[in-house]
């Protein structure tokens, strides 16, 4: 383990970290429930709005988005169960976003920028600073997918090599107060996308779910009184951060590693190994990364905040049910990665798949050093892909251009409580499927096939969920995109449980790889296996003994 973690390591401390300075005493137990509780469902009021009133399918039909409430630090205090990876990469960047900005009563901010709190170009953050009486008490922020950044390929999730390849870097830029001058801004930025009329009906979308939580924070902030908000945000993370304390301190004292690959990057490199040590010392945790791959050519590096992301779940899972989605939670769990690695990589290293494909290896990495630990509280692994797929066509004189993305579930890992589930999204996307009337009104495509993947969940005493099948049959030109993985190396299985089947992409006959951008004529199929989830125990008929790297 690294030896000068304080440097490299990123803590919700706050000079919080010791349990006797833990204040859990500012809000009595039902009261404080009451206001997480009302936290929350501003959270989902705000995605329901941004739902309701978003254009692209993506948004409006896929729900790929997610909504979060800060305190005036930038501290996370709560969040809807919406996306993994958008809220704890939010967690994790957002104190620097605030830091690093001069806020303005009435202004927004909106940036997608990876290495300035982003994910990757398609997820877009708006931010909202919320005044009460002229003073800051607290942010709101939603976080978006928009199918169209401006890539040069549709969909804008290209096998890339360089960030400007992916599409449109928007730094963190103000939304002003006044409508003229953000309209202006606006049009700037929705001027280099396609469909400029679609995109800015969801950055509206995104502005208008902001401008609802900022009310609905200013009333219960109005109620309470800012001081009192402001000491119940802090007692809502303190108490996150002891339900943690305790949770954690369940899992034994030690040290345990784990090395999973990604299959490649898409221009080459094969078999790209992420690596793991984790460390439990007196309910602090350190996850450490160094073993993993340096940053590569393709597009599957990620900023360290995806990272981070991926570990902050898993241990979110080990938490009682009511804990607060929030920073504190988080408190005692330090995460590391070497600068310039796949998990930590330097600008301009492309980052697109980093975001949805290796975020995935690193639930799986930490899922399976955890085994080690924890092994009837540890699943096998699920389907480990998101299984992207971006498509379009440019505009023609006889046709308008269409832009569309998607995510498709897979098997879930099983584990001791029964089998896994089948045709899911699972850990780091939280995402529904476009459904087929949508699509085939949107493009022109004909869903041909949607069916679970029968016989590839993984055997053991309880199986593997099953993977997903899907066949469009393209009725004009387009071009597509796949980024996924679990193509080469089979999503483990646990307890000897046999592992899940690998995914395929076939386009007619032709094997596809992993990634690839291509151009496909129309009356060609695309057809789509996703993975299935990993066995666990050994199977009645017989022992299968998986190797975690298989």
């Amino acid at each position: 383990m690294a030896k000068h973690l304080p440097s490299c390591v990123r803590r919700y401390s706050a000079g919080r970290m010791q349990d006797s300075s833990i204040n859990t005493t500012v809000l009595d137990p039902i009261a404080r429930i009451l206001f997480v509780n009302r936290l929350n469902a501003v959270c989902d009021e705000m995605g329901a709005l941004l739902q309701r009133a978003a254009f692209s399918p993506n948004i409006r039909d896929r729900l790929d988005f997610s909504c979060a409430v800060f305190d005036a630090r930038g501290d996370l205090c709560a969040q809807a169960a919406h996306i993994p990876v958008h809220l704890g990469s939010m967690a994790y960047a957002m104190r620097d976003i605030v830091a690093a900005q001069a806020w303005r009563e009435g202004e927004m901010c909106v940036l997608n920028d990876p290495y300035l709190g982003g994910t990757h170009l398609p997820d877009v953050t708006v931010i909202a600073p919320v005044f009460v009486e002229g003073v800051l008490v607290a942010f709101v922020a939603n976080r978006a997918h928009h199918a169209d950044i401006g890539s040069d390929t549709p969909g804008s999730m290209p096998v890339s090599r360089t960030l400007g390849e992916e599409g449109l870097v928007i730094a963190p830029t103000v939304l002003s107060a006044d409508p003229v001058a953000r309209a202006r801004v606006l049009d700037a930025i929705c001027a280099k996308l396609r469909n400029p009329q679609a995109a800015r009906g969801d950055f509206q979308a995104q502005i208008s779910s902001n401008g609802v939580a900022m009310q609905r924070v200013q009333a219960l902030a109005n109620e309470l009184g800012s001081d009192a908000f402001a000491a119940a945000l802090v007692a809502v993370n303190d108490y996150a951060e002891a339900l943690a304390r305790s949770a954690l301190q369940d899992l034994p004292q030690g040290t345990w590693t784990f090395c999973d690959v990604l299959d490649d990057d898409g221009l080459g490199q094969l078999d790209i190994p992420i690596e793991v040590q984790i460390t439990h010392r007196n309910a602090v945790i350190s996850v450490d990364f160094t073993g993993t791959h340096a940053q590569v050519a393709g597009n599957v590096n990620c900023p360290l905040s995806v990272a981070a992301a991926g570990v902050y779940y898993v241990f979110r899972c080990l938490m009682p049910d009511y804990t607060p989605a929030a920073a504190g939670a988080f408190r005692s769990i330090q995460v590391y990665a070497p600068e310039g690695c796949l998990l930590n990589a330097k600008r301009p290293a492309a980052v697109a798949a980093g975001n949805v494909e290796t975020s995935s290896r690193v639930v799986d990495v930490v899922i399976g050093a955890l085994a080690q630990a924890i092994p009837e509280r540890m699943a096998a692994a699920s389907q480990g892909s998101m299984n992207n797929l971006a498509m379009g066509a440019a505009a023609t004189a006889m046709s308008a251009g269409w832009d569309y993305y998607e995510t498709m579930g897979g098997g879930m890992g099983a584990s001791s409580r029964g089998p896994g589930l089948s045709a899911r999204q699972t850990h780091m996307t939280n995402t529904r499927n476009t459904p087929v009337e949508v699509l085939e009104l949107l493009a022109p495509i004909r869903v041909e096939e949607l069916a679970v993947r029968r016989g590839s969940g993984g055997a053991g005493r309880f199986l593997g969920g099953e993977g997903v099948r899907r066949r469009y049959r393209f009725l004009d030109d387009a071009h597509a995109t796949l980024l996924t993985e679990r193509r080469r190396h089979a999503p483990w299985g646990f307890a000897e449980g046999a592992a899940g089947a690998v995914g395929r992409n076939v386009l007619d006959e032709q094997v596809l790889p992993s990634k690839i951008s291509l151009p496909i004529r129309a009356g060609q199929v695309l057809s789509i296996e996703t993975p299935g989830g990993g066995g666990w125990g050994r199977p009645a008929s017989g022992s299968t003994s998986p190797s975690n790297k298989d």
